[in-house]
């Protein structure tokens, strides 16, 4: 049994993962970076043990995935904005030691895509890209079994690849990138921006609430959802005419809505792609559920070590 540790910046999920990706047992707490490194691993190792003793198994090998920058080769936090003075700590080492198992880590974009290769959506696949779209959007990009991965074992940050220069400022500095103008809380900021003072749902928006008040008919929502599907496809549409995946795998919180955006994304992409077979990229929804974050950590250590007992890396 390969136990999963997620660990993003509010809160560290862990469980226990079968060959056949089902979580036999899961635990949440809070990240508390603020409390430092040695607190969260402690919390860590403590909730591990205790999710091994509800699934009555014993941790054959662990999984971590976790928000970047991370460097999976030598098992390192980078300077996460989440918490950065874990920079240049080692989980990788540190659960090696505790547990005395192999343990591997990679960026969460990149787990969860390597989850869905194995077990869901892009099962037999062997280009695969993951897009997860929520409070922003991550990516993972797995060509012919592989991860890919830049100088330094940096991970690309696909969400923000350039798509508007005369875009909305975005978090990372520039302007106009692919997750200020797509991801959910661009949807909130387009509304706000655009609707007329008396727009009677301005309080409390989310891209949630905006997808309800769409599927009612509201005529913002519906603009709104337009425009977001428009966006949305833009940036699949440069992965497809880059890279002309087998499968381009949709996951997270806005995903959720897909069905409000998938026809537009299917337009623009159509009207982009033209050089390359575009129609031959499928477009298919994460599988997951709400485990995926869990299921693709564990799916990291087989994807790392799972060959050297006939595991197929992918």
């Amino acid at each position: 049994m390969i136990a999963a540790v997620d660990i993003g910046g509010t809160k560290i999920a862990v469980g226990i993962v079968d060959y056949d990706g089902k979580v036999l047992a899961r635990l949440e707490r809070p990240t508390g970076a603020d409390g430092g490194y040695e607190e969260a691993f402690r919390r860590v190792a403590e909730m591990l043990r205790a999710v091994a003793a509800t699934a009555q198994t014993r941790i054959t090998g662990i999984g971590i995935g976790s928000t970047g920058p991370v460097y999976p080769l030598t098992g390192e936090f980078g300077d996460v904005n989440f918490f950065p003075h874990w920079q240049g700590e080692n989980p990788v080492a540190d659960l090696s030691k505790t547990f005395d198992v192999r343990v591997a880590m990679e960026n969460d974009g990149d787990a969860a895509a390597l989850g869905e290769a194995g077990w869901g959506a892009g099962r037999n696949k062997s280009k695969l890209i993951y897009v997860t779209v929520g409070t922003g959007i991550g990516t993972g990009l797995l060509f012919d079994g592989q991860l890919y991965r830049g100088v330094d074992q940096a991970h690309p940050e696909i969400g923000h690849h350039l798509v508007d220069p005369s875009g909305p400022p975005c978090v990372c500095g520039f302007r106009g990138c692919w997750e200020s103008l797509a991801a959910g809380p661009a949807m909130v900021a387009w509304l706000e921006r655009n609707a007329p003072p008396e727009y009677p749902h301005r309080a409390d928006l989310t891209a949630k609430r905006i997808s309800e008040l769409a599927r009612r008919g509201d005529d913002w929502a519906m603009r709104a959802v337009n425009n977001e599907g428009r966006y949305l496809g833009l940036g699949l549409a440069n992965l497809v005419t880059m890279f002309v995946p087998e499968i381009i795998v949709l996951g997270g919180s806005v995903m959720k809505s897909a069905e409000l955006f998938l026809e537009e994304i299917r337009k623009t992409i159509a009207a982009s792609c033209r050089l390359v077979p575009f129609a031959k990229t499928e477009l298919a929804l994460a599988s997951m559920g709400e485990d995926s974050n869990l299921i693709g950590a564990a799916r990291v250590w087989y994807h790392r070590f799972g060959w050297e007992g006939g595991t197929r890396a992918i």
